[in-house]
């Protein structure tokens, strides 16, 4: 009965782990070709960052939903739902012709990715609720192994081969999630099976860090929708005020300091990983590489980090581990922002250390910390990093990057008393308001010299975003710390623990027992 037991949760862990790794590889795809797109479609950095941040923030909106219906509805409906939004998405891109379609692809798929993790994260809570640390890390190595595979095809496929080739790959992981649902029975989560009611979940996240996830929504929403920022507060205080009247909680105080910090971590680990491909072309190329290496070689370390994170996370503690790798991927950031030739190899190391980490370690300790929660807990600080990641960090980078060219032009036409910024520039509407971009158009038909003289301005404004990157994870460090002294106030970092209560299963079934106390 033990060994069936075990076999049986072993079947799910793989199936989790091999749609994460769908999720992935379609991630790193899509980062491989953004440069295509842009040339293709004569996109600014600006709008190239939109695009790479659609493949993240939609995330949010099904995590987030299906948090709410998870327990009742079940696993297996939820992932089937991530593999049609993979596939329908994925037929958008191949068939794409401007920057629209390639959103509207992009923000499908995203919604699948947010599914598949709605569904995994709980999951593997539930059957190894005897170490969520170790097994969530586990489960998000498969993150990195994505990377790994789809970026090996895309580089082996070559710079002259078409996009739409390359994306076209994302179609064989889909299907082998997809075959692994076909056979899976899923267990209720550990919040029904310990009998903690439906409205104690909600309170343990409580309004205000729905109030986060809903805010960040609603701006990226009301902008792509052209709604006025009156219907957009509007939306957000009606939707926040329902979560609280149905909760009646503003939230654990403690848990919504962990939301908050989703914000700069995932910025620190995604938004930087949609763009490191473009930021290290210039040095990668001038070794005779293809930019794409450095995101493979760091998603190799982690993989490797987060598979064998269980020796490091004892002896440290979550917390420890966060602060310590809070650190080291600061100064691999800051590295790599001024590294060349071998000392890459170095910078991408500590960076790749670093964040390997962040993401399951953080939902190992919102899973640990507040069970009662269940998958709302988890999938809203996931959530959280994901809309940060897509709305905040990646057009944040495209827009560090985008005022540094303008300022190098500015600088450069003052120095010499030419007008290159009125010739090259172009004002652009985003996110963050109006700015100045490149004219792709305007470049390309420039002469040499014109040429030459912005391709080393670009570069120097690439190094720059990843300079102003590296403050973020020390800001995140320092928060750590504090973290840790608090716990310590308390006697220790310590898990709280849920006692099963007897019930009847499957999808469906809402618990009425009440929950044993937490120690």
């Amino acid at each position: 009965m033990v060994a069936a037991a075990s076999s049986s949760r072993s079947s799910l862990f793989i199936t989790s782990f091999a749609a994460i790794v769908a999720t992935s590889f379609c991630f790193i795809l899509r980062s491989m070709v953004i440069g295509d797109w842009g040339d293709e479609f004569a996109l600014s950095e600006t709008q190239k960052g939109e695009l790479l941040g659609a493949g993240l923030w939609p995330f949010a909106i099904t995590i987030v939903l299906f948090s709410l219906l998870i327990d009742r509805i079940g696993f297996e409906l939820t992932f089937w739902f991530a593999c049609a939004c993979h596939v329908s998405g994925l037929v958008i891109l191949l068939t794409a012709q401007g920057y629209w379609p390639l959103y509207i692809g992009t923000f499908i798929m995203a919604l699948g990715n947010g599914a598949v993790e709605a569904a995994a994260n709980p999951l593997v809570a539930t059957v190894y609720s005897e170490d969520k640390p170790k097994w969530l890390n586990r489960l998000h190595a498969a993150w990195p192994l994505g990377l790994i595979l789809g970026g090996v095809l895309a580089i082996a496929l070559g710079s002259g081969v078409d996009w739409r080739i390359k994306v076209a790959l994302m179609a064989a992981p889909i299907a082998v999630y997809a075959f692994l649902l076909l056979a899976r029975k899923f267990p209720v989560s550990e919040r029904v099976a310990s009998g903690v009611s439906y409205k104690e979940m909600l309170a343990e996240a409580g309004a205000m860090s729905a109030l986060v996830i809903i805010a960040l929504m609603m701006l990226e929403v009301g902008r792509v929708a052209g709604l006025g920022l009156p219907v957009v507060l509007a939306v957000i205080f009606v939707l926040t005020a329902a979560y609280a009247w149905v909760s009646r909680s503003a939230g654990r105080p403690l848990y919504i300091i962990f939301v908050l910090l989703m914000i700069p971590l995932a910025i620190t680990e995604l938004s930087t990983d949609s763009w490191i491909t473009e930021l290290m072309e210039p040095e990668m190329s001038a070794i005779g590489l293809q930019a794409g290496w450095v995101l493979v070689y760091t998603s190799a370390i982690m993989f490797v980090m987060r598979m064998f994170a269980g020796p490091v996370l004892h002896r440290l503690k979550p917390l420890g581990v966060l602060a310590m790798a809070s650190g080291v991927a600061a100064a691999g950031i800051f590295l790599l922002s001024g590294a060349t030739g071998l000392a890459l190899l170095a910078a991408a190391t500590l960076y790749g250390i670093g964040k390997s980490f962040f993401w399951g370690t953080s939902l190992a300790i919102a899973s640990e910390q507040f069970p009662k929660g269940g998958a709302v807990t988890l999938n809203v600080m996931a959530g959280a990093g994901m809309l940060a990641a897509g709305i905040v960090g990646t057009v944040m980078l495209g827009s560090l990057q985008d005022a540094a060219i303008a300022r190098g032009l500015n600088a450069h036409d003052s120095s010499v008393g030419a007008s290159m910024s009125s010739t090259y520039l172009v004002e652009r509407q985003g996110l963050l308001g109006s700015y100045q971009a490149l004219d792709s158009s305007a470049v390309s038909a420039a002469p040499a010299a014109d040429q030459a003289l912005i391709g080393e301005i670009t570069r120097s404004g690439k190094k720059e975003a990843l300079r102003d990157v590296a403050l973020v994870p020390i800001f995140m460090m320092l928060c750590y710390l504090g973290l840790i002294a608090f716990f310590r106030s308390r006697g220790g970092y310590k898990p709280v623990v849920l006692a099963a209560q007897p019930r009847a299963s499957g999808p469906g079934v809402e618990a009425s027992a009440p929950a044993s106390p937490a120690p």
